[in-house]
């Protein structure tokens, strides 16, 4: 499709509506579990700021937020960084800069490599994702946020989002919030270079901002340049005393180099270097500097939401469509895998309030509809290069979530909240390929072959309902105890049901697997705790989930994508501690601690064996000191203390890895800030992540590094 022939269809789809959680604050008027979203009707601003901290403190389950305040003084702020400081959400960086890193909660997706389902992920209330589920985490702009939104688990529902890790939003600032210029400029090692630009102003009843942001580098290892491009605006009116309209558009272009994964021997000696592969005698693995694996993927958004509120009433409808030109050039074993998609996202929300002082709607209900169609065509990587083509498909899916709940207040501190979700799901293939044979080819020898092409088409559908119970007790105003039961549905994606095959760390693919996979379902138990005892805040969380059909990805001792199947059972257990204290009136502390065991449940072959590529124990630490008004330092500790299985066989380990990183900040004027930081300042040498395979060789090049010792520095300045 053209950009003008995309323009024009994007703005045809693009009508009145309302993101689902869009605004500073919206999260935190997220209802109970398993409900939908009460939005007010105007922008968060002054008094609303004080109600959406009342209704975050009314939600019975695992929400979050980040504010960008809170990452301040980070110099290269990626979707790790973002959300570190997160309880329960775990971030494994893959090949640093704005590549796309491993992220899961509660080990949603966690087997993917890249991870590209299990979470909905959102940009300003309106979906990232494609319609199957699937999406680009890089594509997401932590830079650019205003705060950032995390919804664990069931807490999602309200949004759409039935899977078992949730979602994530990523709101943008407006006019109204962020009014005036501030522009920065970021450098440091590996190459770095980030420069932002944001513009804001109201009128009235009118207000819009617009933003732009750039990010380069080339990279801590060999072959490791990303660039990335993003600019958003949004612009907002007051139509009446009832009803407020915004409207949205984005572009993002994202570029970056697969650095690829090396054997443990290689990490320890050389963590800089990429993978030839098995030609070189250190193990089974892909060859980097051969077939020179890339990811180029461009976004277009364009989105609006409209709220209506009409005394107890409130009203919203939001209309978004995305286009997604995604270019990825995996190793020969794989080939190169070029798709257009264009996905259109329906949500409409109705919340009824009829007391003014309770925090949570009476009565809560949200349909969401994204139907999506993508072209995907499939070519050999012919030594670094784009060759053959192998295969073709159109690819078609619909989700639908209709969501109802209530919040029904048993006693004066005690609620109960019902709610039910029926989702419905669809992912049809047209096999478009055409010919008889596929092309085939040996990068060591250079010759080329064929094999039957055999039709991959395939249509699929799904169905389930998700219902949940919660139940919150206040003892004290301060304090919140909670508890939840609730089911979980998630259907597989296009990646799942369809996957190259027959490949080598030297051969391309003969041909492709389309596994006829159950949708992942699960029943969870949660329980919590949130609360403040004078200068200590405590948010804590556990939660046991027993998982029928969860989806994993598979890979070979090499390396080789085996496809997707169904484990039937398996079991996920987690706590999520959250906590900061102020220990002095200059000096305090931020704690997150993530605990996760997942495992097989009696499996035929990995008996009761970890899930491969969760770590156990995940502990980050902030220790903030306010030298004077205008300077602040603070050390940051993030610490893996166990060892983390690469196989589902438990028969390779990443090894522990603790690293310390300082920064700094300080106010030269009131509107201009100098900072800097400095990364694992002991230059530990450590796997950032791994890749997650079935079955491992000890030799098999499947640790990614992190980076080494790095320093940055920055300067921002607001007019």
């Amino acid at each position: 499709m053209s950009w003008r022939g995309m323009l024009r269809t994007g703005t045809a789809l693009v009508g009145v509506s309302v993101s689902t959680t869009l605004a500073s604050g919206a999260w935190a008027q997220s209802a109970t579990p398993g409900s939908v979203i009460q939005l007010e009707a105007v922008a968060v601003e002054g008094q609303a700021q004080d109600d959406a901290a009342r209704k975050l403190e009314a939600i019975p389950g695992g929400v979050s937020r980040v504010t960008a305040d809170q990452l301040e003084g980070k110099a290269n702020v990626t979707t790790g960084d973002a959300l570190a400081g997160v309880p329960g959400v775990v971030v494994q960086n893959f090949f640093g800069g704005n590549d796309q890193p491993r992220i899961q909660i509660r080990g949603s997706g966690l087997q993917q490599n890249p991870v590209q389902r299990g979470i909905l992920v959102l940009q300003d209330g309106l979906p990232i994702n494609q319609a199957d589920g699937s999406y680009i985490v890089g594509l997401a702009n932590p830079r650019g946020a205003d705060t950032v939104e995390v919804y664990r688990g069931y807490t999602a529902n309200r949004l759409g989002a039935t899977v078992l890790g949730g979602a994530l939003n990523f709101t943008s600032p407006t006019g109204s919030t962020a009014p005036g210029v501030e522009v920065g400029i970021e450098a440091g090692s590996f190459g770095q270079f980030n420069t932002s630009a944001q513009a804001g102003a109201k009128s009235g009843e009118v207000d819009g901002l617009a933003q732009i942001s750039t990010s380069r580098r080339s990279g801590y290892r060999d072959y490791n340049d990303s660039e990335r491009v993003t600019f958003d605006v949004n612009g907002g009116a007051r139509l009446n005393d009832a009803v407020t309209t915004r409207f949205f558009a984005g572009y993002t272009d994202l570029e970056f180099d697969v650095s690829g994964p090396l054997p443990k021997s290689l990490l320890e000696s050389r963590s800089r270097s990429v993978y030839a592969g098995p030609g070189t005698g250190l193990g089974a693995g892909p060859n980097v500097i051969r077939d020179l694996p890339q990811r180029e993927a461009t976004q277009l958004r364009l989105g609006n939401r409209t709220s209506a509120t009409l005394g107890a009433h409130v009203i919203d409808a939001a209309l978004g469509y995305t286009y997604t030109d995604d270019e990825f050039r995996y190793p020969i074993s794989a080939g190169v895998q070029a798709t257009d998609s264009n996905d259109v996202n329906l949500v409409l929300r109705y919340a009824y309030s009829p007391d003014a002082s309770q925090p949570l709607p009476l009565f809560e209900s949200s349909l969401r509809y994204a139907i999506g169609k993508a072209e995907r065509e499939y070519y050999i990587n012919r030594n670094g290069s784009t060759g053959a083509l192998f295969g073709r498909n159109d690819l078609e899916s619909s989700t639908l979530s209709v969501n109802a709940g209530m919040n029904l207040p048993l006693a004066q501190d005690v609620t109960l909240s019902p709610s039910l979700t029926l989702a419905r799901a669809s992912r049809d293939n047209d096999d478009t390929y055409g010919a008889a044979t596929r092309p085939t080819y040996n990068a060591v020898s250079g010759s080329s072959g064929s094999q039957t092409a055999k039709d991959t088409s395939y249509s699929h559908d799904y169905t389930g309902f998700s219902p949940a119970l919660g139940l919150s007790w206040r003892p004290q105003q301060d304090h919140m105890l909670f508890g939840a039961v609730s089911r979980t549905f998630e259907p597989p994606t296009h990646d799942d049901l369809l996957a190259t095959n027959g490949g080598t760390p030297n051969t391309s693919a003969t041909g492709f697997v389309t596994p006829d996979l159950d949708a992942q379902t699960g029943t969870t138990v949660e329980t919590g705790w949130r609360g403040k005892m004078g200068k200590v805040g405590i948010d804590a969380g556990t939660y046991y989930s027993w998982l029928k059909n969860e989806i994993l990805s598979l890979r070979d001792a090499s390396g080789v994508s085996l496809g997707a199947m169904n484990a039937e059972e398996t079991r996920h257990f987690g706590i999520e501690l959250g906590g900061n204290a102020q220990i002095l009136d200059d000096l305090g502390l931020r704690l997150a601690y993530t605990y996760q065991n997942f495992r097989f449940h009696d499996d035929p072959v990995r008996g009761d064996n970890r899930l491969a590529g969760a770590p156990r124990h995940l502990i980050n630490a902030v220790l903030h000191y306010d030298a004077t008004a205008d300077l602040w330092f603070e050390t940051e500790v993030k610490w893996s203390p166990t060892k983390i299985p690469v196989d589902n066989m438990n028969t390779l380990y990443a090894d522990p890895y603790a690293t310390v990183s300082l920064r700094t900040s300080y106010g030269l004027t009131d509107s201009v800030r100098l900072y800097g930081e400095a990364r694992n300042i002991f230059d530990e040498t450590y796997a950032s992540s791994t890749l997650v395979v079935d079955q491992a060789q000890a030799t098999q090049a499947a640790f990614i590094p992190g980076d080494g010792r790095a320093f940055y520095a920055g300067v921002k300045a607001k007019f």
